[in-house]
């Protein structure tokens, strides 16, 4: 108990497991009482169990996996897009101030703008095929990662770039240094940027549905199957974690030092902060 009552003191991996099934626990029985009540019409909201159950008929009849992939397609190609150009944008932004000056009072607002209010806009440019999804996707993506760029770079200590310059770098091996030196942070964003393309590619999908997760469910919607339409959803944030947990293992395979350093910092604290931690429990005992 002392340890949940603690104030930031990280709890361990079998607490956290134990508290992680225990929430999925309570929302399932929560699922159940409303579901039994019937405080939500039944029309409309199905029982765990009939969600459960329609998940055979998600893999045949819906085919899930094919739906899944066609929607991760489009994630990846607008992502792709999206480094691409974002992150060398990001870095010459950081690198020179006018660049910044020049681009981010149109970028800035942006990141603030619902993203769904210019989805006619987007289907009069592109049409409605596969064009306009990717480009909607990338839309959304693509101002989020630019200013996670920028932020990044400017991050880099300015010492690293005067050692640099007295080595005798020339600017575009600063450029290289900038870049590399912020590529962890960069990397660490692009989970969240997945997790917003997740979000949009739904919406994108339903629009002259073909493929992909968004059709899957619409359809089901349509059909008036809600078991089928909560089963997708299901579906849709597992393939979510699943592609999310996947960039969390790339991280640490590319990047194994930053566990290291957030390790070692998380045991033994940083500088007068750790000497005072163990100054305290010397006390204390």
């Amino acid at each position: 108990m002392s340890e949940l009552l603690t104030i930031r003191k990280e709890t361990s991996r079998t607490t956290k497991l134990a508290l992680a099934a225990g929430a999925w626990v309570l929302v399932i029985v929560i699922w159940s009482l409303v579901t039994r009540w019937e405080l939500v019409s039944s029309y409309v909201f199905p029982t765990p169990l009939e969600v459960l159950q329609a998940f055979p008929a998600l893999f045949s009849e819906r085919g899930l996996l094919g739906n899944v992939y066609a929607s991760w397609f489009r994630i990846a190609h607008a992502f792709l897009w999206c480094v691409v150009i974002a992150v060398p944008l990001g870095l010459l932004m950081a690198s020179f101030r006018w660049l910044n000056d020049l681009i981010n009072p149109v970028a800035a607002p942006m990141r603030s703008m619902p993203i769904t209010a210019f989805l006619p806009a987007f289907i009069g440019i592109f049409g409605i095929y596969e064009t306009m999804k990717v480009a909607f996707l990338w839309f959304g993506m693509f101002f989020y990662l630019l200013a996670v760029v920028v932020e990044e770079v400017n991050r880099v200590d300015t010492s690293l770039l005067e050692t640099a310059y007295t080595l005798g770098a020339k600017r575009y091996q600063v450029l290289w240094l900038m870049f590399r030196a912020s590529m962890p942070g960069i990397f660490s964003s692009f989970r969240i940027l997945y997790d917003i393309g997740w979000t949009y590619v739904i919406l994108a999908e339903i629009v002259n549905r073909s493929k992909g997760v968004g059709a899957m469910v619409q359809s089901a919607y349509e059909f008036h199957r809600p078991d089928l339409v909560y089963a997708g959803i299901i579906a849709i944030g597992v393939a979510a974690f699943l592609f999310r947990a996947l960039l969390t293992l790339l991280e640490k395979v590319l990047f194994p030092w930053r566990q290291i350093t957030q390790s070692a910092s998380d045991s033994s604290g940083t500088g007068s902060i750790g000497r005072l931690r163990k100054k305290a429990v010397s006390h204390g005992s």
